[in-house]
């Protein structure tokens, strides 16, 4: 179902999103070589514990997936992309490592993906996470007043034609409000002119993600972790915005950024 926020009601989505930018902010910046993944889930736990929150991934039970989720935070290494299991593993140098977080403050709810390389970087892993960044921003771009989720959808595909990099779209966007997954469904691939209107109160997460050379997926035995059928690497990225009359507000920026409507991207080499 479809939600219509007023502005009261946006106004009290952003301690969500802000708590949400702050906490990747910190994850990233512990995502180092030898760190455990492990290390990143229970730091997020503290973090979620400290602020009051809750998380909207525990206990999470969709169709898919082997039960409940245990976890508060998705960690995805490098041909893992969606839903990855946080385990007892080690980060090693030159892992692409996706973070995606999404928590409840007050009952509203925040969701956002980051994706980085630990240590060395290699080209085409900097290249492929660029990607999902510029994705994000032309899609951020299109989600104005009386456009549609097809122009959303369409900004975010043309970017990764861009790139020459394949898009699945059987994962993508979806509206946020009281629960993590409200409609509309944003996909990563669609026709400009064509889906739901977007209008001032709409509030949902754009999320492009791009595997280097397939649009197809597998999942690991845990029943969670979505891998790019090929093993090529993967990345994510991920805000939650907000239409306002003015246009988009992306809700999970750090302040100075989240107060302002989103510009149009600009051209960038694609390198």
């Amino acid at each position: 179902m479809i939600h219509i926020k007023s502005p009261q009601e946006i106004e009290q989505m952003r301690p969500a999103g802000q708590f949400v930018a702050q906490a990747l902010a910190d994850l990233r910046s512990r995502a180092a070589v030898g760190v455990n993944l492990m290390d990143l889930e229970h730091h997020a736990r503290k973090l979620i514990r400290e602020r009051g929150a809750t998380s909207c991934y525990w206990d999470y039970a969709p169709s898919f997936g082997n039960g409940p989720f245990r976890h508060v935070v998705c960690l995805s290494v490098n041909d893992a992309v969606l839903h990855g299991l946080p385990k007892k593993y080690a980060l090693r140098d030159g892992d692409l490592l996706s973070i995606d977080f999404a928590v409840s403050v007050d009952g509203w709810v925040g969701d956002a993906a980051v994706s980085l390389v630990v240590g060395t970087p290699a080209d085409e892993d900097l290249r492929l996470i660029r990607a999902t960044e510029e994705a994000l921003e032309a899609g951020i771009a299109a989600a104005r007043p009386d456009n549609r989720i097809g122009d959303v959808s369409a900004a975010v595909a043309a970017v990764a034609a861009s790139y020459g990099y394949p898009v699945n779209d059987e994962f993508g966007g979806h509206g946020v409000g009281r629960t993590m997954h409200e409609g509309p469904h944003v996909s990563n691939t669609g026709r400009a002119g064509r889906g739901y209107r977007i209008r001032p109160g709409l509030v949902f997460s754009i999320e492009p993600w791009f595997a280097r050379t397939t649009d197809r997926v597998v999942y690991d035995p845990d029943g969670w972790t979505i891998r790019s059928a090929d093993g090529s690497r993967t990345a994510h990225s991920e805000h939650t915005i907000a239409i306002t009359e003015d246009g988009p507000v992306v809700l999970t920026r750090l302040a100075d950024d989240a107060i302002k409507p989103a510009p149009a991207p600009e051209a960038a080499a694609r390198g």
